[in-house]
């Protein structure tokens, strides 16, 4: 064969056929172009569920920014000792020295106590019930006791040297709601005479157990109860290097008798234990967001079934024309993946939403993974991909001759 009809020959040969990404996204567009609601409804279920996982995955990653800053602001250093439980399984005290003792540990930079004063009650006026203490303790406190334990003063002052001497009161945040008391200067009755509330605390997140104290002085403690100088909890604050070495000695330096008698917690410790649980029960609503994202996908290979069934002529005609089945699979599964994607992106966003608004609305900081974002994202349209590949198999094994007598 001369290279003359090798040119010609060529030149008669039929170029094999193709389509740019470029029509293949218009094409996968026609249909869902065509009917926008049905559309708009079938990729709401792939939002619903990509919403609901970031969402959760959101105020989790929100609410432990929150606890970060917390926690850095507080401090993670700071221990209590309380008397536990004798062998015998009788109630112990803490020496009356405990605290100078904790101060000569190594390591300890400050330390501070309360003591919960027995049969001492609160009430708002002497014609309260005695029975409706409304679970308020009263405490003798030393003066430090809110700089060791990091708290604030919502209103009014902490005791002093002054007001510590006299029956003068500082009420915790809970303590002061429960008892009507709103700003200081008020007078509640305490332990059978009149107190004059001096100041309302703010919530105390390391030692919640003073939200719901009415604290008192010690001077005052000891010349109207009577307090002996027991202390039932002992803070401390260590330097962050020698919070374990400060733990394991603490018990033998308060009691060296017997150590086993005194409990050391550390208080970030339950407010960690808190966020994991949390975290716990985050991985059960993500788990929930794929069942509704699954649902959602569900729902996008059900509207490309009845697309190709609904479009059996348009198949046929392109077929006739000379599209082959790789273009029509193509076709179809661009159209679900453009179905998903675009449910994947209106989740994305309505998660972000909802992640923001909670997060504002409870003063946290916003924190909205990207790695989540984008690993929901093509989470969509892996199953876009899936749901729309037995439609689109199915719509280019259609015969042409079938789809056009049809």
């Amino acid at each position: 064969m001369t290279a003359a009809t090798e040119a010609a020959a060529g030149r008669l040969r039929p170029s094999r056929s193709t389509v740019r990404p470029a029509d293949v996204l218009r094409l996968g567009t026609t249909g869902l172009r065509a009917r926008p609601v049905r559309a708009v409804l079938s990729a709401l279920g792939i939002a619903i569920g990509i919403a609901a996982m970031l969402a959760v995955v959101g105020i989790s990653a929100s609410s432990q920014a929150r606890l970060n800053a917390q926690l850095a602001s507080l401090g993670t250093n700071l221990l209590t000792a309380q008397a536990g439980t004798s062998i015998f399984g009788e109630n112990t005290k803490l020496p009356p020295d405990t605290v100078g003792k904790v101060r000569m540990v190594g390591g300890v930079e400050s330390a501070s106590s309360i003591a919960t004063l027995s049969g001492v009650n609160v009430f708002r006026s002497e014609l309260i019930d005695p029975a409706a203490t409304g679970g308020i303790q009263v405490a003798a406190a030393d003066t430090d006791l809110l700089r060791v334990v990091g708290g604030t003063v919502r209103s009014g002052g902490w005791l002093n040297a002054a007001t510590g001497a006299f029956p003068s009161v500082v009420l915790g945040a809970t303590a002061a709601q429960r008892l009507g008391v709103v700003a200081p200067g008020a007078q509640v009755w305490l332990g059978g005479r009149y107190f004059t509330v001096v100041g309302i605390l703010d919530p105390v997140p390391l030692a919640p157990e003073l939200d719901t104290s009415a604290l008192i002085g010690i001077p005052a403690a000891t010349s109207v109860f009577g307090f002996a100088g027991n202390p039932t909890t002992v803070y401390e604050r260590s330097t962050d290097e020698s919070i374990d070495s400060v733990r394991r000695l603490l018990p033998g330096t308060v009691s060296p008798q017997s150590p086993g008698d005194v409990t050391v917690s550390r208080p970030s410790d339950a407010l960690a234990a808190k966020n994991a649980a949390d975290q716990a029960f985050t991985g059960l609503l993500v788990g929930l967001g794929s069942i509704a994202l699954l649902v959602g996908g569900i729902g996008v290979a059900n509207t490309m079934i009845i697309s190709v069934i609904e479009r059996r002529r348009e198949i046929g005609l392109r077929r006739a024309l000379g599209a082959t089945r790789g273009h029509i699979r193509a076709q179809f599964l661009a159209e679900a993946l453009v179905l998903s994607a675009f449910g994947g992106v209106l989740g994305a966003l309505l998660g972000s939403g909802v992640t923001a608004l909670i997060a504002v609305l409870n003063g946290w900081p916003v924190a909205i993974p990207p790695a989540a974002v984008g690993i929901g994202i093509v989470a969509t349209l892996v199953i876009g991909a899936a749901a729309g590949l037995y439609p689109a198999m199915r719509a280019s094994a259609t015969p042409p001759t079938s789809a056009l007598s049809s």
